[in-house]
């Protein structure tokens, strides 16, 4: 038997997810997610925060467009906001001042405090350690589950499906369909949106396209208990300007980040003894932590394009073959506003108003861009 759609989103992660419930408004879309369940690998292991000032300008303006949907889900019963206040706080130590000053320059929101102030913050940075500080309030910690598990409700109840155990192994187009086959079955649709994250360009070469050069970097966490007589569930996240670490409170303890960027191939990520020893250290070095010893670690990974800006829209040189991928560390974050963008170029719509009015120019995602050719879209 084989089953047929309007749309083939491939990959179930916030990104599949999120655009397959804004075209199921329209359209009868099917999710194929190869693992048991969706959001297995990097959805379910981000850091779950929205930075505005994260990424570069295309970033930013997806940010912009998607925090008014964070604030207020539009597959939520509720619509409460998966946004809680949390904060970044930024430092510098005595050779980072350049950093820090770049920075300040190009990010709203974000404004230098005293090193005393950034102790307040958070008591156990070492004073050694901070000569400058930067602090941007308006960061927030997303609430990634629900999130993710609001748009997977709103494809359902639009009459969408989601196939768990269904990895594409062979995609083929004929007759105006692309048809996938799969270990749950057979299906076909004139769309296909691929939504594979890391497994992204593995699917376009199975559908005959070249590679977009996507590159999995390897990002890994830890879970440390909270240093003795502190209570650090409002502390912001914090790190240094060169991204060499990052800390944040987690459910009462702290999750320590090393900041790693490993290229690795696509894989169900697991952490380097090495980058999480390194990692860890850095931290120690830049606090008053005594580290005894790891609760939990685990490692996901952040899928990158070349120019590090995510590839959104139709490939020129496949008929209906649709790109949402190369989000890096910013896919959860960007991904309300990439939706309705992938919803609308998808479904020949256009570039949604309140993305336009951001500055957005779909040309900057297209995936034309790495294809020699102009993008008639």
């Amino acid at each position: 038997m084989t089953a047929t759609a309007d749309v083939l989103v491939i990959g179930g992660g916030m990104a599949g997810a999120s655009a397959a419930a804004e075209m199921a408004r329209d359209v009868r879309v099917i999710v194929l997610e190869s693992e048991e369940r969706p959001g297995y690998h990097s959805t379910g292991r981000s850091a779950a925060i929205f930075i505005q000032n994260y990424g570069n300008a295309v970033i930013r303006r997806l940010s912009k467009a998607s925090r008014p949907l964070l604030l207020a889900p539009p597959f939520d019963p509720e619509g409460e906001s998966v946004l809680r206040p949390r904060g970044i706080l930024h430092v510098a130590d005595a050779g980072q001042a350049a950093r820090l000053d770049e920075l300040l320059a190009t990010a709203d929101g974000l404004h230098e405090i005293t090193p005393e102030e950034a102790l307040r913050h958070v008591p156990i940075l070492r004073p050694e350690r901070v000569a400058r500080a930067a602090y941007e309030a308006d960061a927030m910690d997303i609430d990634v589950d629900r999130l993710h598990q609001g748009y997977l409700r709103g494809l359902r109840a639009a009459g969408g499906e989601v196939v768990c155990r269904a990895a594409v192994r062979r995609l083929a187009r004929q007759d105006g369909l692309w048809r996938a086959e799969t270990g749950a079955g057979t299906f076909e649709a004139p769309l296909v949106v691929n939504a594979a994250g890391a497994w992204a360009d593995a699917v376009a070469a199975m559908a005959g396209l070249a590679p977009l050069g996507l590159q999995p970097l390897r990002r890994s966490a830890a879970i440390l208990p909270a240093p003795p007589g502190h209570a650090v569930d409002g502390w912001p996240l914090t790190g240094d300007v060169e991204e060499t670490y990052y800390f944040k409170p987690e459910a009462g303890k702290l999750m320590v980040s090393p900041a790693d960027e490993t290229p690795v191939a696509p894989h169900d990520a697991w952490p380097e003894d090495m980058d999480l020893a390194e990692g860890l250290d850095r931290f120690v070095s830049a606090t008053r932590y005594e580290l005894h010893h790891v609760e939990r670690s685990w490692a996901g990974l952040r899928t990158f394009a070349p120019d590090r800006t995510p590839v959104i829209g139709f490939d020129p040189l496949a008929e209906g073959f649709f790109w949402c991928a190369g989000q890096g560390g910013y896919g959860i974050q960007t991904a309300a506003a990439a939706a309705r963008l992938t919803a609308g170029l998808a479904l020949g719509r256009g570039l949604p108003p309140a993305l336009a009015q951001t500055g957005l120019d779909a040309a900057a995602l297209s995936p034309a861009r790495f294809r020699n050719v102009q993008d008639d879209a």
